[in-house]
């Protein structure tokens, strides 16, 4: 039996001094005024959280139109306009579902009456859609890592939320969950104020990151599908959907492009987080072949800064010992040290390539260094490195082990580290080893807090021992400066 509508206890004028009647069009934005009584509803019962999921696009179910959406709180649709002839009126008619809220103002309305409720029971459904974080609340939030219980009972970490994965875009959620755990970039993106006036870019990364650091979420999980759509949207089809792509790449274009959008005065906390210097000297091979005396070819010093440093792994060896059923097949994979690969940039190193021998030396240290552990070939991510590479997460030397001047007693812990898993065969040609990609092939391990990690596949979000991280094939390490 359809649920009549309720009667109030007033009658006449006294009823309506807590109706507020607009009969606006779909095409317009009527939530500019306010009522001027405090109005609750007996339709608040009606709401369904359970129902509610607020990371799709605003667009409408029917008409999808993305201007003047309101979500049915009792089905957690999405329909364009609330006056006469909208399709949220004709929903709460056809379906009896009576309270919506405006996904832009966060104005809850009851039709087909067409009035406000203006009632505190509805703020946790208008801190999930947009939360808000101040100043305090940013210094706070790393204090309040723990284990939550969303509206089904089951548990999440603040900050350690799955993602949900669109098609082949496990690469991008590695990124994401890469730039939420960078705290300055974190914390910029957390109280970024006038979101509606910022490019749709930072507007929508900055939403995915304020629900991962959520501490009241309806749902275990997020889904970054507008973030994801306006990557490929943005980068016009260079990271898409289709397949999986490299998220080095991703994250170089990501930090650029942001730095481009959210710069003052030539800078932006992005740069100031990541971006560092280094002297390069050059020489030519052939005037070093030339000139009988080598020291006394002189050597081209130019300043360049870096947002990475590419770490070189040592080639995969041609023999090696085969190994028995009983034998691990891991036991033949070279392993390799951090301090051995950082020895590029130590100023003492030469590296030649294309007719040219160059010396990096480190100048300047940023506040997080971003290091790219180099597995695959150029343009062909199928060929991989297999090469174990060793390290401590906690208090690398880096200003030591790259001997920049007036920084030797720096040291840094790892807060990211994300790694790639795939089947290794080999290839029927020329017998180079092949990477066959698993559904899902990036993955991060994540800190919260001094030492609590977390390894993060998606939606699959679990913690794991500081010991279990080398393990497995690192392709991009975040270090913080202490």
């Amino acid at each position: 039996m359809p649920r009549k509508r309720p009667v109030p206890n007033e009658t006449g004028s006294e009823a309506l001094k807590h109706l507020k009647i607009d009969d606006t069009s779909s095409d317009s934005d009527p939530s500019d005024t306010k009522p001027t009584e405090h109005v609750t509803d007996a339709f608040l019962d009606t709401i369904c959280r359970n129902s509610l999921d607020f990371d799709f696009e605003e667009q409408c179910s029917v008409s999808l139109s993305t201007t003047n959406i309101y979500a049915c709180l009792v089905c957690g649709k999405y329909f364009q306009g609330r006056g006469q002839q909208t399709h949220a009126y004709f929903h709460s008619i056809n379906d009896e579902h009576h309270v919506f809220i405006n996904l832009k103002t966060l104005h809850v309305y009851v039709l087909p009456d067409n009035y406000e409720v203006m009632d505190k029971s509805l703020n946790d459904i208008k801190d999930v859609i947009q939360p808000t974080y101040s100043t305090r609340d940013v210094m706070r939030i790393d204090d309040i890592i723990g284990h939550r219980h969303d509206l089904m009972g089951r548990p999440y970490t603040v900050g350690c939320v799955g993602l949900n994965r669109v098609k082949h875009t496990s690469y991008i959620n590695v990124i994401i969950q890469t730039l939420a755990h960078i705290r300055p970039i974190r914390n910029f993106l957390l109280t970024l104020s006038n979101l509606d006036k910022q490019p749709p870019l930072v507007r929508k990364l900055s939403m995915v990151v304020r629900r991962m650091w959520h501490a009241r979420r309806f749902k275990a999980h997020i889904s970054p599908h507008e973030c994801v759509q306006e990557i490929v949207v943005l980068s016009k089809g260079r990271f898409g959907l289709d397949k999986e792509a490299d998220p080095f790449e991703l994250l170089v274009w990501m930090l650029n492009t942001l730095h481009g959008m959210v710069r003052k005065k030539k800078t932006s906390v992005v740069y100031e987080t990541v971006r560092g210097e280094m002297q390069v000297a050059t020489w030519k091979v052939q005037d070093m072949l030339q000139d009988d005396m080598v020291e006394d070819v002189e050597a081209t010093i130019s300043t360049m800064p870096f947002l990475a440093l590419s770490l070189e792994l040592p080639p995969t060896p041609l023999f090696t010992h085969p190994s028995t059923d009983d034998e691990d097949e891991r036991a033949n994979i070279p392993q390799v040290a951090l301090g051995t690969l950082l020895q590029r940039y130590n100023g003492t190193t030469t590296v030649e390539t294309n007719g040219l021998v160059q010396q990096y030396t480190v100048t300047n240290l940023p506040a997080y260094i971003v290091c790219h552990v180099k597995r695959f070939t150029k343009h062909n991510m199928s060929e991989k490195n297999l090469t174990v590479v060793n390290f401590p997460v906690r208090n690398v030397p880096f200003g030591d082990l790259l001997h920049v001047h007036g920084s030797i007693s720096v040291t840094y812990d790892l807060v990211v580290n994300v790694c790639h898993v795939g089947h290794q065969g080999k290839s029927a040609v020329d017998g180079a080893v092949l990477t066959e990609f698993e559904e899902s092939p990036f993955f991060a391990y994540v800190r919260q807090g001094e030492n609590l990690w977390f390894r993060v596949h998606d939606l699959q979000v679990e913690p794991v021992m500081p010991q279990m991280l080398f393990l497995s094939d690192s392709y991009i390490q975040v270090w913080q400066r202490n």
